[in-house]
């Protein structure tokens, strides 16, 4: 076990909709220190919605969200961008900016959230992080330059520059090939070991699923049908529907 049982993130009784939509029915999830936590499901069962309310892009219908004892229901504007320096958000699409070099792209939430840094301890930040993700020779490459494995790597090195104490990685390895994929989810584990970060991995993705996460919560119609070690999980007795997305996965 990588973590201990100091709890960072809190979620209860969760609601969401979309007009009719109801995604989220009163999820309950913890996240501790020091622990890869995978939120497994198919596509458009609402894993990325509720890492965009933990971090107040989208707000929440009902229930609560706790972030470091700290409740983000009704939270101020200031306090909630003082909460967000200290969780990094991993864009599925990495969210580069086209006209930015790599170095670029990585100074900019440095310049614009960091006072008073000189420009030896912004360069020595960044050539540490782009040796971190195995990459220090794309630091004045443009993004169209970059592959779409490079590009995952980038926008995790560009979110680790904020030294951030959470990591929420949505569908890391989404649209990329198998070896690239077992490369990024080493990375994911590597990103805890080197910056004592907690995670959450949003992915459908079992394989990603299995390498990264020490526990796991399957999204199923809303709540979270089982949540445990990928044995506790994916046991002989699961849910039929969690035992399907075992089979979709591994027997093909």
């Amino acid at each position: 076990m990588h973590y201990n049982m100091e709890k960072v993130v809190e979620i209860r009784d969760l609601f969401k909709s979309f007009g009719d939509n109801h995604v989220l029915r009163g999820v309950d999830l913890d996240l501790y220190k020091g622990e890869n936590l995978v939120v497994l499901g198919k596509s458009g069962t609402g894993k990325s919605v509720l890492i965009k309310i933990m971090v107040g892009l989208l707000p929440i219908d009902s229930g609560d969200i706790t972030i470091f004892g700290q409740s983000i229901k009704g939270l101020k504007l200031g306090a909630l961008n003082k909460l967000r320096l200290r969780i990094g958000f991993a864009f599925q699409h990495s969210a580069l900016y086209d006209s930015m070099t790599v170095r670029e792209n990585m100074e900019f939430p440095l310049t614009r959230n960091v006072k008073g840094l000189t420009r030896k301890e912004i360069d020595y930040r960044i050539d540490r992080l782009l040796n971190s993700v195995g990459l220090p020779q794309t630091a004045n490459q443009m993004p169209s330059e970059l592959s779409g494995g490079q590009k995952k790597r980038i926008g995790v090195a560009r979110t680790l520059v904020l030294e951030p104490e959470i990591m929420l990685y949505d569908e890391p390895t989404a649209g990329l090939d198998p070896i690239t994929c077992m490369e990024i989810n080493h990375l994911i584990n590597q990103v805890r070991e080197e910056f004592n970060t907690s995670s959450i991995v949003i992915t459908h993705d079992l394989t990603c699923a299995k390498v990264t996460g020490d526990r796991m919560a399957v999204l199923l119609d809303g709540q979270f049908g089982a949540v445990g070690t990928f044995d506790e999980v994916f046991h002989a007795e699961a849910d039929p529907r969690i035992k399907s997305f075992y089979d979709y996965n591994f027997i093909q």
